[in-house]
């Protein structure tokens, strides 16, 4: 008996050594859980707040409508080192400066999407989308 209690022990710890190692996956969202592809964003604003954070990074612009309302939109980037690549720096979401966002609306109807392009002060249109089943050659073109 003590055979089998010491060879289970030993199972049980290097099952449990393994599991223990094993580094935990981060729960990640699809594009289509929360926005949708058949309503397009072109908006364009004045930069209130950069978040450069991972998993995904977001921009939070005032645009205002026809009425004169104003209203604060949040729109989710890729992540930081996606958007170093592609050419953007957090540096260059200067708050008070414009922007124009072209991307997909949330599926929600809040003032928040996804943001497939950003045009910056300067001019430069920077890719700032990164989920794979975004449809990024449907957005509103730069």
């Amino acid at each position: 008996m003590k055979m089998n209690l010491s060879r289970w022990l030993i199972l049980l710890a290097a099952t449990s050594a393994a599991l223990l190692g094993v580094p935990q996956a981060q729960a990640h969202h699809a594009f289509a859980a929360e926005f949708d592809a058949k309503q397009p964003l072109d908006l364009s604003g004045t930069i209130t707040k950069a978040k450069w954070v991972n998993p995904h990074s977001w921009l939070y612009f005032d645009v205002t409508g026809p009425d004169g309302k104003v209203t604060n939109w949040g729109v989710e980037f890729g992540a930081p080192n996606s958007l170093a690549n592609a050419g953007l720096a957090k540096s260059d979401l200067k708050i008070g400066q414009p922007v124009r966002i072209r991307g997909f609306r949330s599926k929600n109807g809040e003032a928040f999407g996804y943001s497939v392009f950003v045009t910056l002060a300067d001019g430069r249109t920077i890719q700032t989308g990164g989920a794979q089943d975004a449809p990024s050659s449907e957005a509103p073109r730069p």
